[in-house]
């Protein structure tokens, strides 16, 4: 049984996939103590003591709705391990941004969307609400507001596409 001491309280990890509570509890880039992941609203969506309408979950990512939606269909999908943002990150987490893009995909064929009108990004420090890695799935672009459109820009500097981001991790110095 693998437990976890938080303050004076016992968490009841046991029923986690071994691969999560790993990462939790080894992965180093940037390290986490719990005490910051208890304070972080995605960790806890992800681990699930915060409610949340999850629409997708599985051993890496939890997908749910924006609460700010810009369009019919915005989701944001979360690595259940806590990275600050796009700049924490290095060339090796390439696959991980890929996988993101894939089930970004997934979900919006899921949940009656369409991938090929979606606006997909990650917002940049310091245009960041929650500093918790998310990639905001938004479809369709076309019924964006205009306030929206501009939260959302594609490709600003303040909203990076996946795209971008994965070109710039591959010339990011090791």
């Amino acid at each position: 049984m693998i437990y976890k001491c938080v303050g004076n309280i016992f968490k009841d990890y046991t029923h986690w996939p071994a691969r999560v509570v790993a990462t939790m509890t080894t992965e180093s880039s940037p390290p986490v103590s719990l005490t910051e992941r208890d304070k972080c609203i995605f960790c806890k969506i992800c681990d699930g003591i915060e409610p949340n309408n999850i629409v997708h979950q599985d051993e890496d990512f939890v997908v749910f709705p924006d609460i700010r939606p810009a369009a019919p269909h915005h989701y944001l999908i979360v690595p259940r391990h806590h990275y600050l943002d796009v700049r924490h990150l290095s060339s090796q987490h390439v696959p991980m941004i890929e996988k993101m893009v894939s089930l970004s995909k997934e979900v919006l064929t899921t949940q009656g969307g369409s991938p090929d009108t979606a606006r997909l990004g990650f917002h940049m420090p310091p245009f960041i609400t929650v500093k918790h890695l998310h990639l905001h799935i938004i479809a369709p672009e076309q019924e964006m507001g205009l306030i929206a459109r501009g939260i959302f820009k594609a490709n600003s500097f303040w909203f990076a596409s996946p795209e971008s981001v994965i070109q710039k991790l591959r010339e990011k110095p090791q």
